[in-house]
């Protein structure tokens, strides 16, 4: 078995539907698929970050849709340790 770890832009323009990475993607087995904890910091960070700057209502609604989406594309994405 061949295991596939995806970085943070990988995982990033997978999440956005960019055509090319989605296609390599789904061309994999799903469970040989892993991301690694560095991944999950960096988005994590990210989502806050824009949380935490945001005043307008709308976009930080929008903000707090999208850290939930990233927090559920999580639970179902298989985590590598690092060796």
């Amino acid at each position: 078995m061949t295991l596939w770890i995806l970085d943070t832009d990988h995982i990033s323009l997978f999440q956005q539907r960019h055509p090319i990475v989605t296609q390599r993607i789904n061309a994999v087995n799903f469970e040989d698929i892993a991301i690694t904890i560095i991944t999950i910091e960096e988005q994590l960070r990210g989502r806050f970050n824009v949380i935490r700057k945001t005043s307008s209502p709308d976009k930080l609604l929008l903000a707090y849709a999208k850290l939930q989406a990233t927090l559920e594309f999580f639970q179902n994405v298989r985590w590598q340790s690092p060796p």
